[in-house]
């Protein structure tokens, strides 16, 4: 249904392109004003904005900034009940997810305390896990909220690099998360993006890679209204693409941020349109389809292709003609325009000729390789290694090449080469390694790891050692077989601790990683809470730890069940 509904408006809206105002976003259907409010009482300033670019994700929400301070009531949007609160050590942190009658749900993250009744409700759920990190559904005439309910305090949880509420709007029935300015909860804002350099990709009908020949031209102006740093007449030949760098900012913050849609026009016709209205969390990934991923590696700028490769499948690419490639194959100057918009229809333009010939055309230089196809299931293998990656993981074709690397000390296998990590992976794929006879019966406790220190999750069988990697790479084998570490930091054998408020350790893995602990005191389990940030695990004092003496005991297990313990004797 999403999908006809999307293929309908694309046609209308290429049919009647005057059909929109200037400044009205470009949409698949329309969305409530004025149903739901801010969540927070401060004037609207944001962080973040809806599908802004960020490492291996687009950004699915809006960050609201606090005052760099936490604390602030957290208010329900609008009427509904609470139905998912989680707990989780990066991500969010914590996080409230609200389901309203209209279809939609809302979410507020990196909060700092929960409202009286959800934090009852976590706690319950903490004791009866026995863990801190819990993560569930609740019924929806368990916690009921109307609009402007305080449910929470605003804070700096998980993965958050400052104090800021993480904001979401999501369709309640696909998931999918919708730029929530779009339903009129809008930031002030009258300054158009700005852009900073094109690019030029030279495609000859080949797969695009690190090896596609590229140049990057500067961009200069200001208001809305650029050029070339330099003018220029911009040689071309045969299918190319383009790409820009352009960000964002409101009238309400200096931060840049996303842009919203993006045009870009040949002689006139639309070739290529991208908007961040909506997408599935299945898709954030390809955000890596979407940038120039290995320059993004290699210089750390975000390049917006406006090319889309085969293999990518994002919603956010609203309409385009041969997938935005343009074939130049005359001897003519053509014009084109790049349209950059914010979501509140601030423009900023660009006008560039271009001109065909032949004789200038770029060659790839890649190496040879074995073909995969990002549509059909792909496979290579020797007596040393399989590698198989599924249909739909790969979003372009690929020349995939394979060498080895000499063994390093301390590991169990050749360095395998795994093509190059330039080229990016939707998802994962299956690397199995064989492990040479030193290993000897250490093979449960067995891992593959890569040159950059990520060890992955991985098990033996067959006598493979067996992962879904996440990227290409130099992989081998290691053996975990050293605990997890404690260092406490307030507590010893025989400490008074009557005026703390916490038992602190830091705890960490130097391999495989934490996978749980358990702290009791008196020997009755007590909520550890681990702090993203620090690596320190606490637990709170509360009022059933009487005055006198008490043994506190912590165990940490790491992800290849090596164990770590800690015990000593307190007074409180």
């Amino acid at each position: 249904m999403v999908k006809n509904i999307l293929v309908a408006f694309i046609m209308l809206f290429c049919l009647s392109p005057h059909l929109f105002a200037q400044d009205t976003p470009i949409q698949s259907r329309a969305y409530p004003k004025n149903y739901f409010r801010y969540p927070l009482d401060l004037p609207p300033v944001t962080a973040g904005t809806f599908g802004e670019l960020r490492p291996n994700h687009f950004h699915s929400g809006l960050d609201f900034k606090t005052n760099q301070v936490t604390g602030y009531p957290v208010h329900a949007a609008q009427d509904g009940y609470i139905s998912r609160l989680r707990v989780e050590f990066g991500g969010f942190g914590n996080a409230i997810y609200v389901t309203h009658p209209s279809g939609y749900t809302t979410v507020y993250g990196h909060i700092e305390r929960f409202a009286p009744a959800l934090e009852k409700a976590v706690h319950q759920m903490q004791e009866t896990q026995q863990t801190d990190m819990v993560d569930f559904n609740l019924d929806p005439m368990q916690i009921e909220v109307c609009q402007g309910d305080v449910i929470a305090w605003s804070g700096n949880a998980g993965a958050s690099a400052g104090p800021h509420l993480h904001f979401e709007i999501r369709d309640t029935k696909t998931e999918e998360t919708i730029n929530p300015q779009l339903f009129g909860l809008t930031i002030p804002d009258k300054v158009p993006p700005s852009l900073y350099a094109i690019g030029v990709y030279h495609l000859d009908s080949k797969p695009f890679s690190e090896y596609t020949p590229r140049q990057f031209i500067t961009l200069t102006g200001k208001n809305g209204s650029y050029r070339l740093l330099k003018p220029q007449v911009i040689n071309v030949s045969g299918e190319t693409g383009f790409g820009i760098i352009a960000n964002d900012q409101t009238s309400a913050s200096p931060n840049h941020n996303g842009i919203y849609s993006l045009e870009l026009k040949v002689d006139g016709q639309t070739v290529y349109t991208y908007a961040v209205e909506r997408f599935a969390f299945d898709e954030t990934h390809a955000i890596n389809a979407y940038l120039d991923y290995p320059e993004f590696l290699r210089t750390h700028r975000y390049i917006q292709k406006c090319f889309i490769p085969p293999g990518s499948k994002i919603t956010l690419y609203a309409q385009s003609v041969n997938r935005g490639v343009v074939n130049f194959n005359d001897d003519a100057v053509h014009a084109l325009e790049y349209v950059v918009k914010d979501v509140a229809g601030n423009t900023s333009t660009l006008d560039i000729n271009v001109k065909s010939n032949s004789s200038t055309a770029e060659l790839s230089t890649a190496p040879p390789g074995t073909l995969f196809h990002y549509d059909k299931p792909n496979e290579f293998s020797n007596d040393k290694v399989k590698v198989m990656i599924a249909p739909g993981n790969l979003y372009d074709g690929l020349d995939f090449t394979y060498s080895t690397l000499p063994k390093r000390p301390g590991t169990y296998s050749l360095v395998h080469r795994i093509h190059n990590h330039l080229t990016p992976i939707n998802d994962t794929f299956d690397l199995w390694i064989k492990p040479d006879s030193t290993i000897g019966k250490y093979t449960d406790k067995a891992v593959i790891v890569n040159t950059d220190g990520v060890c992955e999750n991985s098990t033996y069988e067959d006598g493979y050692v067996k992962t879904k990697a996440r990227t290409f790479g130099d992989y081998f084998v290691k053996m975990d077989i050293e605990p997890p570490f404690i260092i406490p930091i307030n507590i010893k054998n025989g400490a008074t601790l009557k005026k703390a408020k916490s038992i602190a350790l830091r705890i960490g893995d130097r391999l495989s990683g934490i996978k749980g602990y358990s702290g009791k005191i008196d020997g009755k389990w007590v909520l550890m809470q681990w702090d993203y940030k620090t690596h320190i695990l606490h637990y709170y004092f509360t009022n059933d730890i009487a005055p006198g003496r008490h043994s506190f005991d912590l165990t940490v297990t790491d992800a290849k069940d090596n164990t770590a313990h800690f015990s000593a004797g307190f007074y409180r």
